[in-house]
């Protein structure tokens, strides 16, 4: 899949490290974009930038300070000159049961989930010029509101709301912002901690169609709401769930 208007266009990636981040890294190099991804993850992003043989630039960044934020975007725009796209990936959805989780638990999460995609969009898009595009990843978490998932959803659904907001803001510069909310992705860490051989056949029976998604067809998605070619779409909520929330 090739997009040749991402080519030498500017994308920040935040949580670009493992999963479908680190898919959203891949794609944009492939597309020739020029990407700088950020995660807390030192180890796995410095892994990542070491295999894509400086076509990418990482950057350790804590998505809960407002500072780091800001040094990490102004950096990005002044060694590149220029903003194109921003990808809002970063997200946490630990389990955490509801009538034991703290007000710190619920407050951390949200600074992560909702609160840093306010304060990487509002720096990214003072720097950015007509037809830039912002991509903020919700999930199918919001719709179907999971009980052991109490506080990722309502800050998913905090996305979705500022998206549709943002749009309206943004628009009068051509910028263009819609919200990514992906099924259940065969990401590593999910493999690992959270999808048993049950919760395929589950999420075989909820899909419209049985195939298991995978990272890259997120980011496959994500280049095409990137890209020129998704220029008449802003403000809008794009399920890339096989199906999974349809009706």
């Amino acid at each position: 899949m090739t997009f040749p208007d991402l080519r030498g266009k500017t994308a920040l990636v935040t949580g670009g490290a493992n999963g479908i981040g680190a898919a959203l890294v891949r794609a944009f190099v492939a597309q020739g974009s020029q990407v700088f991804y950020c995660d807390v993850d030192r180890k796995a992003g410095r892994a990542l930038e070491a295999s894509l043989e400086s076509q990418a630039t990482f950057s350790r960044v804590d998505l809960t300070r407002e500072q780091e934020i800001c040094t990490w975007v102004r950096r990005v725009a002044q060694e590149s000159r220029q903003v194109d796209v921003l990808v809002n990936n970063a997200a946490q959805d630990t389990r955490i049961p509801f009538r034991t989780m703290s007000a710190t638990q619920w407050d951390h999460l949200h600074a992560l989930n909702l609160r840093a995609y306010f304060l990487t969009a509002r720096e990214a898009s003072r720097r950015m010029k007509r037809g830039g595009a912002i991509i903020n990843f919700a999930s199918i978490v919001f719709h179907a509101g999971p009980a052991e998932l109490t506080a990722y959803t309502a800050s998913k659904g905090g996305v979705i709301g500022f998206t549709r907001s943002l749009a309206r803001a943004l628009g009068p510069q051509r910028i263009r912002v819609n919200t990514l909310s992906p099924g259940w992705v065969m990401t590593a860490r999910q493999l690992e901690m959270y999808v048993t051989p049950a919760v395929k056949r589950h999420i075989r029976k909820a899909q419209c169609t049985p195939d298991l998604i995978q990272p890259e067809e997120i980011a496959d998605v994500a280049l095409f709401l990137a890209s020129n070619a998704s220029r008449a779409i802003t403000g809008q909520e794009i399920l890339a769930d096989r199906g999974w929330q349809h009706s």
